[in-house]
């Protein structure tokens, strides 16, 4: 049952179900009261007029005697001032909701007696209305009540009207009519029998058909989700999920995750190759080292001790760079230190032969890591030395709100075909260059991630002198600038 619940088809389709369940619900009340409510008040109409037809007969003076109380079967009550019954229906056996039990009249009094003595007195009073009648003038105000009455043996639920009017004779009556409730109960019980078996069927119809919609809908989900369950067993991120032709939120999604997948199939092979290339690249130092050291064991006299030295000074370069690239890749975020770019680069030229360094002469600020920055810096002197001529020019400057950091040399440049991908790990243009003068070829790839990490750019150009030239462009400091002004 958990698993079932668990699924999404199952949750929508129950979700959908008790939606409509509760839209029905509420709908079908809302019919039942209004229905209930214009049967009441057609009923209540009904009983009115009955009760304003025996009115209008009493307004002209009839006698009791004379009244046709039993129209169409309806319980029909007279009662007088006292709250006597006068008259009524033929075969009203019993009565309730209209305050007066009794069925059968009183008898009447003489127009001499007691009781015309009692009428006289009443014609100067108000009614129980509170209206002030005229003799022969039949009230506005009608008071309707719910009841029941039994006529002939027949029992059933009336809704009665009350229609006072006033008499010259008999001071103020009250004519009390009912109207049967009969078709109302039955159009409201054959209403709520039709949704009682209606709604449920409704209700099944829909959580079918959400079902069914909910199931074309994620089918592809679960191709997705079988193909990525195939990919994790495999291994193989060479695999793509499939993409359905809906065009919809499912066929984005498919996309993404191939996207995804070819993203990490990029990231594994890029890995996959750094790590071929870093063990390529210290098994030689590794290896001079050992051959150094087992020469040295076995003839001591025989001992490199300067090449000993060089091959450890490149193996611990190696590694830094190596751990380097690792942080950088574990998406370390550079300390937000102010550091003055211009001072940097000054300190990383300071005793190479041949660079020359010129720009502002006051601080340019920038934000982010001494050692990182310096570092590119230094790399990128590097390489401009060993392939420089004879001179290298560093230049340091501001370009509105950048910073930028210009490193030229007049040697051979770069091809423009080659302009972004010596800034890829291990790449050297030059391969007949000696692992030993040449390097990994790890620095410029270093250089271009620091500065990326540092939200900059670098970028390589043709120098004026005819060689390369290596771009550095970062967020100037504003706050620091701004305090340097």
């Amino acid at each position: 049952m958990s698993r079932l619940f668990g699924s999404v088809r199952a949750r929508a389709t129950l979700a959908a179900t008790l939606v409509v369940a509760v839209a029905l619900v509420a709908a079908g009340t809302a019919v039942l009261l209004s229905l209930r409510s214009n049967l009441l008040g057609e009923a209540g109409t009904q009983a009115e007029r009955s009760a304003r037809e025996v009115a209008t007969v009493l307004a002209v003076g009839t006698p009791y005697a004379d009244l046709s109380l039993d129209v169409d079967d309806r319980p029909v009550q007279v009662v007088d001032d006292d709250g006597v019954l006068v008259a009524a229906s033929e075969d009203l056996e019993r009565i309730s909701g209209t305050g007066v039990d009794a069925v059968k009249p009183q008898p009447a009094a003489s127009p001499g007696g007691e009781h015309d003595d009692d009428a006289d007195d009443a014609d100067d009073d108000d009614d129980d209305s509170g209206e002030s009648l005229e003799p022969g003038e039949i009230g506005g105000r009608i008071t309707v009540s719910d009841g029941s009455a039994t006529i002939d043996g027949d029992t059933e639920d009336y809704r009665f009207a009350a229609v006072p009017v006033k008499t010259d004779d008999r001071g103020t009556l009250t004519v009390y009519a009912g109207a049967p409730l009969s078709a109302e109960h039955g159009a409201v019980n054959t209403a709520l029998t039709v949704m009682l078996i209606g709604f449920p069927l409704l209700l099944a119809v829909v959580a079918w058909v959400t079902w069914l919609v909910t199931r074309r809908a994620l089918r592809p989900v679960e191709g997705i989700r079988r193909e990525m369950a195939a990919i994790t067993a495999s291994e193989d991120l060479a695999r793509r999920v499939p993409v359905p032709d809906t065009h919809d939120e499912v066929a984005r999604l498919a996309t993404t995750t191939n996207e995804t997948l070819a993203a990490l199939e990029s990231s594994v092979e890029r890995q996959r190759g750094f790590v071929a290339d870093a063990s390529h690249e210290l098994r030689s130092p590794i290896a001079s080292l050992r051959t150094q050291l087992e020469v040295a064991a076995a003839h001591p006299e025989l001992l490199d001790l300067d090449g000993a030295v060089a091959d450890t000074v490149r193996l611990q370069r190696l590694a830094a760079d190596l751990l380097l690239l690792a942080r950088l890749d574990a998406g370390e975020r550079p300390a937000e230190a102010r550091v003055d770019l211009a001072a940097l680069a000054r300190e990383a030229a300071e005793g190479r032969t041949g660079v020359r360094v010129r720009g502002a002469e006051g601080p340019v600020s920038v934000a982010g890591s001494r050692g990182q920055l310096g570092r590119v810096l230094a790399n990128l002197l590097d390489n401009a030395q060993r392939h420089a001529r004879s001179a290298v020019e560093v230049t340091v400057r501001r370009d509105g709100d950048a910073v930028v950091a210009a490193v030229a040399d007049d040697g051979d440049g770069v091809p423009a075909a080659d302009r972004e991908r010596i800034f890829e790990r291990f790449v050297r243009l030059d391969a007949a260059r000696s692992r030993d003068d040449g390097g990994a070829g790890l620095g410029l790839a270093i250089a271009r991630d620091v500065a990326v990490r540092h939200g900059g750019t670098l970028t390589v150009h043709d120098a004026p002198a005819g060689g390369a030239l290596f771009e550095l462009r970062l967020p100037g400091d504003r706050a620091g600038t701004a305090r340097d002004m």
